[in-house]
This record gives structure tokens, C-alpha cells and sequence, in this order.
């Protein structure tokens, strides 16, 4: 079969609107539009996929949750649908997913990547990490890579990759010596060589996953959460409750809420359809004491940040960010904002003054054990660390804890 980028048309065109299609791996089959090239590293990765046989169900999980927006994003922009399984190629759709190089989410935006797209980050909250925002963003840089690759998916695809500037070195060289330019005939690294066929792979299991005896997880061709405005920062453990739902599955649809409460900059919360009118009602019942607030603070002499944050029950970070300080360095007469609320300011106002306490994690560690180790609760170290409630604790990692004295 001869190698192209891509086809103008899926061969069957489908007669079905998207949201008629029985689940979303139909939806997603009837869009697929590229030919399969006839490629060695093709069949590899496809060999790698089959060799996984928990790969699909990991997928399953994850898939429910995000896939149906990334579809949606990927449909309304007209763009190739094969680029919806993107992520699974990326991260196997982990929004938590953090590469060596510091790539973070779903698309595995790197952090200067993320700054020249727009996205938001900070202290408690890392767009790279939001289900909405990184997929806009990564759509956009993907649609901008296409456009400046002459519409060429396959190099856009690389380019992501690789970066932009190490494709059109290819090119030029290619070029130079009067060679092919095709993302196939490039000199590229060997990761970026693999990356595209990895894609194809997978959009051929997708396709047609009988004709290596898989089922695919059942997805449903329905939106896995809407968005409920808040009136103000929220514990996330609060929401989860007013919700009726369990803490994990609140941080699984908003990860780029960093810490125990949503962010001051962000004044939405991602929930199952559901559960939002329950939340919205709630929300709007709630007494202003009940969200995170605010109190200024004059800084005396003497005064430490660490002295601050032990006081009023926060962390030190939580000072920096909301006071937009770089160091530790605070002079006296200066005002400062501190956020009061949230379950980290109770705990360790409950716990009297505490310094925070290093925690390497040990073999056989899990979160349970570490919590009833130190008498403090899973729901607090998921906060104090920022963790992936569905992950495992890796041995040698760190963690910071805030526990009492006797």
C-alpha cells in the first residue's frame, strides 16, 4: 500500500450524526480518514499495543472521563480525529502524567510550550493539567504546526514531537540533497521516527479491532461532566461533598487544581451531569464562612514567613503565590493576604504550630499505612502533595506531611 498522510474521506463515510453513533468508539471509527501506511515501524508498534493487554482497560477507565470532550474539541474543529487518540499515544490518557523533561498532562505540554500557548499556571493551578484548557491549547499548537507544515498531518504530528525547528532542519536538508520531504523519508530522532507510527497503530486497532480478536472497553457517547460556577475558592473535599460524590472522582475531572481548594483565578468545578444541579443548589445555599477567605495581615518585626504560615495554619507556598513573593524576604509594616480555609488550614490549626516533615516513601508504602502512621488523613497528603488519588506511590518518593506534636 502505498505511504500518504492522509485520506480526504473515511472510506465509509458514516450517515449517522456523532451524538447518534451507539458508544464513541463507533463515533470516533466512523471519522478515522488515514490511510495505513505499509511500514515496519507500524507493525511494531501495533505488536507493542497487542503485547499490552492491560493497556485497553487502563484506556477504558481513563477514556471514560475525558475522551468524549477531546472528541468533541477534535470534531468541532474539523480536524482529523485520529488526533483525538493523541493523548493515549502521549500520556495513556493520565492527566497526572509528568515526563524527565517536565512535559505534564494529558498532551504532555512541555512548560515553555505551555507559557507560549497561554496557559495558565501557578501555585494552585497548572492549566497543563486542565482536561479544557490543555486540550484547546494542544489543539491549537497542533493545527498551528499543520498550517506552517504546508497541511502536511503527518509532519504537524512530528513536530510535536520534536519540535518544529528539528522537522524543518529535516526538510531543508532533505530538500538540499533533492530527496523526499514526507514525514517517511525525514532523518529524524529515533523517538519522533516511532511517535507517528505509534499513532497509526493505535487508530488501527480503533478501526477495525476485531481483526486482532480485541474488544474495546464500552465508552458512552455522552459528555462525562459540565461545568458548575463557583462563588468563590472551595475546598475540593467541601465541593465533593455538597456534590454527593467521592473526593477522588472530583480531582480525577479537575487535575489542574493543585492544592486542597480551587484555585482564586479559576471560578469553575468539573462534575458528572448528574451531580451538578445538586452542586449548583448547594453552592448557592452555602454560608461566605464556608469558602476559603481572605484576611490581611500587617507584617510586624520579628516576623518570619514560616512564623506566618504557622500561625494562620497555611502553607508557605500558598504566602508566596498569594502575595506574588519571589523570596522569603518581608518587611515589617508590609500587608499581607493570607487565604484562610481549606482542610490544610484546619488540620494544622488542630495540630498546634508544625513544621512540614519529609516523607520518603518506603516498599509496601501505600497512602492508607503512611496516614495511619502519622495520624493524619489520606484526603490531607493527597492535598499537602498535589498526588494522583488512582496512582501508586513510587518507593523513593518524597512527600510533605504536617503532623503534630504530642
Amino acid at each position: 500500500m502505498a505511504r500518504s498522510s492522509r485520506r480526504d474521506s473515511p472510506t465509509e463515510p458514516s450517515a449517522l450524526r456523532p451524538e447518534d453513533h451507539e458508544d464513541l468508539w463507533s463515533r470516533i471509527r466512523a471519522g478515522l480518514s488515514w490511510e495505513a501506511p505499509d511500514d515496519g515501524m507500524v507493525e511494531e508498534a501495533l505488536a507493542q499495543y497487542l503485547a499490552q493487554p492491560a493497556y485497553l482497560d487502563v484506556i477504558g477507565e481513563r477514556g471514560a472521563l475525558y475522551l468524549y470532550h477531546i472528541v468533541q474539541e477534535v470534531e468541532q474543529r474539523q480536524m482529523p480525529l485520529e488526533l483525538a487518540l493523541l493523548p493515549l499515544v502521549e500520556s495513556t490518557l493520565n492527566p497526572y502524567a509528568r515526563s524527565p523533561q517536565h512535559a505534564l498532562g494529558l498532551w504532555q505540554i512541555m512548560p515553555a510550550t505551555g507559557k507560549h500557548l497561554g496557559i495558565s499556571s501557578d501555585w494552585w493551578y497548572d492549566g497543563r493539567r486542565d482536561i479544557r484548557e490543555s486540550t484547546a491549547a494542544a489543539l491549537d499548537y497542533l493545527q498551528s504546526l499543520h498550517d506552517t507544515l504546508e497541511g502536511d498531518w503527518m509532519l504537524a504530528i512530528a513536530a510535536y514531537n520534536g519540535g518544529i525547528g528539528r522537522v524543518t532542519r529535516a526538510i531543508a536538508r532533505n530538500e538540499a540533497a533533492g530527496r523526499r520531504t514526507d514525514f517517511w523519508s525525514l532523518p529524524l530522532p529515533p523517538e519522533t521516527r516511532a511517535y507517528v507510527p505509534r499513532l497509526i497503530a493505535l487508530s488501527n486497532l480503533v478501526a477495525d479491532p476485531e481483526a486482532w480478536d480485541l474488544a474495546l472497553p464500552p465508552l458512552a457517547n455522552a459528555p462525562a461532566f459540565v461545568a458548575v460556577t463557583t462563588t468563590g475558592q472551595v475546598e475540593l473535599a467541601r465541593a465533593a461533598e455538597l456534590a454527593g460524590m467521592e473526593l477522588a472522582r472530583l480531582q480525577a475531572l479537575n487535575p489542574g487544581h493543585l492544592r486542597w481548594a480551587t484555585a482564586p483565578e479559576v471560578s469553575e468545578l468539573l462534575v458528572p451531569p448528574e451531580r451538578a444541579s445538586t452542586l449548583r443548589r448547594r453552592l448557592a445555599s452555602l454560608d461566605p464562612d464556608e469558602l476559603v477567605q481572605w484576611q490581611r495581615y500587617r507584617v510586624r518585626a520579628g516576623d518570619t514567613l514560616g512564623h506566618i504560615a504557622r500561625k494562620f495554619g497555611v502553607e508557605v507556598g500558598a504566602l508566596q503565590q498569594a502575595n506574588k513573593l519571589r523570596g522569603s524576604l518581608i518587611r515589617a509594616g508590609a500587608d499581607l493576604m493570607i487565604p484562610r480555609g481549606g482542610s490544610p488550614g484546619r488540620t494544622l490549626a488542630l495540630a498546634g504550630a508544625v513544621e512540614p516533615q519529609a516523607y520518603r516513601v518506603r516498599r509496601g508504602d501505600s497512602l492508607y499505612r503512611i496516614a495511619n502512621q502519622f495520624k493524619v488523613s489520606i484526603e490531607d497528603i493527597i492535598s499537602w502533595n498535589a498526588l494522583n488519588p488512582r496512582a501508586y506511590l513510587q518507593p523513593g518518593q518524597r512527600l510533605t506531611l504536617y503532623v503534630g506534636g504530642q
